[in-house]
């Protein structure tokens, strides 16, 4: 279904929209309803007789006859009223001037204030520079998308222009259709809710945009079931972060802090761990296969009281590591190397420690019971270990 704006001709404002369906006559009896004239022909902006309705298009802007004129002669066709809306204008909108004709300010949005200002020459009084410009006090950079809007009906916007200023100008200028889907672009742009799960290409554009000797803060932040794989995770805050389900395996988190972190189910198969803080954190179930945990400037990594029931770290380098009190019951330790571990009060309940070498290890208070010692590569004393 088309529309049209039409006015009576020769008047001096007061336009309609009417839609154009069905025949001729069926148009004139709308546009007279409308005008509360008795339409007797259409005119295009020239004055040129309209006499086929599908010779109209959509948003054009019409002129209707009163039935007293149908005869007049066809010098007389060409009213001053339709060159009101097709003539050009300037505008100098903050210091920029912007020409466009008058129907482009008035057709596709009668409603708006720029409709009201440019529908009647001289109504609203605006101001006028040395060269004849119309004067708008407002941004340049945000008005051009509205102007473009207003010519073709298609929103764009310049990389560098920001759509919330564009949205603050077509709400001032009354462009409602304009600020709706401003308002729904603006919306899907943006973040993610403060509770929905970060992903790895956002998260890599924080890590672009942070130097290597800052700091970057991730602490309780939403990583669930991210995919962090291989990345250089060196030194950042993930205290009190949920990472459950995550992605870590191959990642170099040396130095980072995960006190209480979620890492439960996590994957970090792989992972550079050296200097690691994971004191508390909660990583039931998940997989530490072959992990370093040694760091060869002697900072030791310290995962007391952290939660490991059911993890699997077989092969895990882990000389001096601190796992005081932790919760290991049922792991996997098999082939790991924890000499000089501090596994004090520690839970280790059917733990598989097979081909560990525990030498110099403190077991002092541990739980073993049910834990395999099958194939140490160094004897177990009694004295290392008091249930």
């Amino acid at each position: 279904m088309r529309r049209v704006t039409v006015f009576v001709r020769g008047g001096s404002g007061g336009g309609k929209v009417v839609s154009v369906c069905g025949s001729m006559e069926q148009l004139l009896t709308a546009a007279g309803d409308k005008l509360r004239v008795r339409a007797s022909g259409v005119y295009n902006g020239n004055g040129g007789l309209i006499d086929d309705v599908t010779l109209i298009r959509d948003d054009d802007v019409l002129y209707v006859s009163e039935e007293e004129s149908r005869d007049a002669p066809q010098d007389d066709l060409r009213a001053p009223d339709p060159q009101t809306h097709t003539d050009w204008l300037t505008l100098n909108v903050g210091g920029r001037c912007f020409t466009t004709t008058r129907s482009t300010l008035v057709s596709k949005e009668p409603e708006s204030m720029l409709a009201h200002m440019f529908r009647e020459k001289d109504v609203w009084g605006n101001k006028r520079d040395a060269q004849g410009a119309f004067l708008i006090d407002r941004s340049p950079d945000y008005f051009e998308p509205i102007l473009n809007y207003l010519r073709h009906g298609q929103l764009i916007i310049n990389e560098g222009i920001n759509p919330l200023g564009v949205l603050e100008e077509a709400r001032f200028f009354g462009i409602e259709q304009l600020a709706e889907r401003l308002e729904t672009l603006i919306k899907s742009s943006q973040p993610p809710d403060d509770h929905s799960p970060l992903t790895r290409k956002e998260f890599i554009r924080f890590l672009l945009a942070t130097t290597t000797k800052s700091e970057l803060r991730c602490q309780g932040l939403n990583f669930n079931s991210a995919d962090l794989s291989r990345l250089d995770l060196r030194y950042i805050n993930f205290k009190m972060a949920n990472l459950r389900g995550a992605n870590l395996t191959h990642a170099n988190l040396s130095g980072a802090n995960l006190e209480r972190a979620d890492l439960s189910m996590a994957s970090l198969d792989g992972a550079n761990l050296q200097g690691v803080k994971m004191l508390c954190t909660n990583a039931e179930g998940a997989s530490l296969r072959s992990c370093n945990f040694e760091d060869p400037a002697g900072v030791k990594a310290n995962l007391e009281g952290a939660n490991l029931k059911g993890v699997d770290m077989e092969g895990s380098q882990m000389t001096g590591i601190n796992l005081r009190v932790a919760t290991l019951k049922n792991a996997k330790l098999k082939n790991c190397n924890l000499r000089g571990a501090t596994l004090a009060g520690t839970d280790l309940e059917n733990c598989d420690l097979s081909g560990c070498d525990l030498q110099e290890a403190n077991l002092r208070g541990s739980n073993v019971k049910g834990a395999i010692f099958e194939e140490m590569l160094t004897p177990l004393h009694m004295s290392q270990s008091v249930r």
